[in-house]
């Protein structure tokens, strides 16, 4: 029990320190007395997954497909070098962990601790690549007087990215297969997803931004596939697709469906542990926007924009026959909460009136806060999105790739499956105004329906719809000074059948109400519609974000001032980003 004090003492006092880099864990916590057996080495990494991993959380991700109350700061313009922080303070633990396992004489156990580090060291410097671009490396604990070194201008990015996938092969190759029921901790499978995730992002993000002077693009996208390719082959993950509504059902069980959760952060409200994802789409007014609604298919496959009239569709004509996933993901007539079958009508009460309900249960966890369904940090059909996206990019796609990750995906939600020819031959002319930046190729059209199905697949969960923009070069499309954030479409005053039950339950009308319908809405005081008494409700009307979005600057952040400062303090420069000041 004293080792075990002693540990947490040590933690609390790094977790308390500064984040700047010339920290680092305190005397008393030596090797002598540490790390000698897994039982300290399972303390230690357990504040890898709190510090590293991601909470349960939709806010702040806003993009193309959805907005809320709170608009992400890239929307806003409000990112500067003031208010970032970079953070080394959970490296350096890692690290620490790291340069002490020879205090452990069980090799195998030692060997298992090193691929936790290195995951997680990986995850860490994915993500800071990811947002800074060039970042300095740290593979070890660098002492205070060690200046030099400790006080090294940032690396390449090829350089880190190189480091954090060989740091990912290693935790493939040693991770255990499995580790404990709820997947909850690393293991080899994670590692292998991570690693998609992270070498499709760097090839992608290369082969979309050549302009800021990247080259290798396809050395990161083969490593995405061949990745993917070993977790397709080997893994014993497969898309979970039990029930009426797999779909739905897999983002609201209190049990994590291990079939396809690869990785996951658990919650209990008998433990005192829950988040508030479904409280927050209510009361944060979570909202898709009518650009997200358009990717969804019809459910026989064909183009939603083939069919007549589909620019002015109202809500309930819209939703008839589409993706059976539209219906498990946003709010459509005949929705139920979990062990109801009181029908819940839209009351168009978000900023563009399509709700979402994935990661909705029942209506205590959406009134009250106490949400406990898993978050999910990977899942197997990311990794089938990512294998075949990384396959398509390179140009070297094929029918049976398509088969072992879109169509999978696509026979789960019940969706006919995916022809290479047909998608190649004949590019979707909504989906080429959507991503306008996407490559021309024989393969753009396949490219465009992968881009679809990730879209509609992976709705606002990790990696958010944000960082695919990003990697895409496609940013500006999540700015209403480029593409204003529409809703549902709306004739005009009227009464309109919201649950499709051949009852009107909501009035919209211009100055007084005729009705007494339970739900009333008034044209420009509940919502704005584009053309003035119709059109599409306008989401934050009257804002114009983004009109000085800057290609050569903007998708990168800038590298904190406070960090900066440091450095200049001990007489070293840290380069900023370009284009960015130290404001």
């Amino acid at each position: 029990m004293k080792k075990k004090n002693i540990i947490l003492t040590a933690l609390a006092v790094i977790a308390l320190s500064s984040c700047d880099l010339t920290l680092y864990p305190e005397h008393e916590t030596t090797p002598e007395q540490y790390f000698r057996n897994e039982s300290d080495l399972l303390l230690w990494s357990n504040n890898f997954y709190t510090d590293n991993l991601s909470s349960a959380d939709i806010g702040q991700n806003d993009a193309d497909d959805k907005i809320d109350n709170g608009l992400s700061a890239y929307i806003t313009g409000s990112r500067n070098a003031s208010t970032q922080s970079w953070g080394f303070t959970s490296l350096r633990n890692i690290n620490y962990m790291l340069d002490h396992l020879d205090q452990c004489e069980d090799l195998q156990v030692r060997k298992k601790y090193e691929a936790v580090g290195r995951f997680f060291r990986a995850w860490f410097y994915f993500l800071r690549v990811r947002t800074y671009g060039d970042v300095p490396w740290f593979d070890h604990v660098v002492g205070s007087a060690d200046k030099d070194e400790l006080y090294k201008d940032r690396d390449d990015r090829g350089y880190v990215m190189d480091k954090v996938l060989e740091d990912i092969r290693f935790a493939a190759d040693n991770l255990p297969s499995s580790w404990e029921r709820n997947n909850t901790r690393v293991t080899k499978w994670a590692a292998l997803a991570l690693g998609t995730r992270a070498a499709l992002y760097e090839g992608t993000f290369r082969k979309y931004h050549e302009d800021l002077g990247l080259t290798d693009a396809d050395k990161y996208l083969r490593i995405a596939a061949e990745m993917g390719k070993e977790f397709i082959d080997e893994s014993p993950f497969s898309l979970y697709n039990e029930g009426t509504q797999p779909y739905r059902d897999l983002f609201w069980q209190k049990e994590p469906k291990t079939q396809e959760v690869i990785l996951c952060r658990v919650y209990s409200v008998d433990l005192g542990v829950s988040h508030s994802v479904p409280y927050n789409i209510m009361f944060g007014r979570t909202s898709m926007t009518k650009r997200f609604m358009n990717h969804y298919l019809m459910a026989d496959g064909t183009r939603f924009q083939d069919k007549q009239g589909w620019e002015t569709m109202t809500y309930t004509e819209e939703t008839k026959g589409r993706d059976p996933r539209m219906a498990q993901t946003v709010l459509c007539p005949g929705y139920t909460y979990n062990g109801s079958t009181a029908v819940v009508p839209s009351k168009l009460s978000s900023h563009t009136g399509y709700e979402p309900i994935k990661f909705v249960g029942d209506a205590a966890s959406q009134l009250v806060g106490n949400g406990e369904h898993p978050w999910i940090i990977f899942r197997a059909a990311e990794v089938y999105l990512n294998y075949a996206e990384a396959v398509a990019e390179l140009g070297t796609i094929t029918q049976t790739d398509l088969d072992l990750t879109i169509n999978k995906i696509r026979s789960r939600a019940k969706m006919p499956m995916l022809s290479l020819e047909k998608a190649d031959a004949n590019p979707d002319p909504f989906l080429l105004s959507c991503y306008p930046n996407v490559t021309r190729s024989a393969h753009t059209g396949v490219i465009l329906e992968i881009r679809r199905e990730r879209t509609v697949e992976l709705v606002l969960e990790e990696p958010t719809r944000a960082w695919d923009l990003f990697r895409w070069k496609e940013a500006k499309q999540a700015l209403n000074h480029f593409n204003p954030w529409y809703g549902c479409y709306i004739p005009g005053a009227g009464t309109y059948d919201m649950d499709n039950d051949g009852k009107d339950d909501l009035e919209v009308y211009a100055s007084t109400p005729a009705s007494n319908l339970p739900t009333r809405l008034q044209i420009g005081k509940d919502f704005v519609l584009s053309e003035g008494d119709h059109g599409y409700i306008v989401g934050y009307p009257g804002t114009d974000r983004g009109g000085d979005w800057n290609d050569a600057i903007d998708y990168l952040w800038p590298v904190p001032k406070a960090q900066i400062e440091i450095y200049a303090d001990q007489g070293y420069k840290l380069s900023q980003n370009f284009g960015w000041d130290n404001r």
